[in-house]
């Protein structure tokens, strides 16, 4: 969930399948809810960490034809992105 699908309908759904948002609300909200802020925390670092192997274009066009290379590959970029 982000924070352009926070509606009531969209998060109701979202606990009706077994979610937990951790979405903060918007500032201008009238009845803004409580969210985990460290849970939020390392749900925007998860969300870096995706955009920062998209950059990878290797990783973001899959040019490998077996699963076995393409995995062998992302594990070169985390290992690169952690010495980073």
């Amino acid at each position: 969930m982000d924070s352009a699908y926070q509606d009531n309908a969209t998060r109701e759904l979202a606990c009706g399948l077994g979610f937990v948002p951790v979405v903060p609300p918007n500032p201008r909200r009238r009845q803004p809810w409580e969210y985990d802020k460290p849970l939020y925390r390392r749900r925007n670092g998860i969300e870096r960490l995706f955009r920062r192997l998209k950059a990878w274009r290797r990783v973001f066009t899959r040019y490998d034809k077996l699963d076995l290379m393409y995995a062998a590959f992302v594990t070169v970029a985390l290992i690169a992105e952690a010495l980073r």
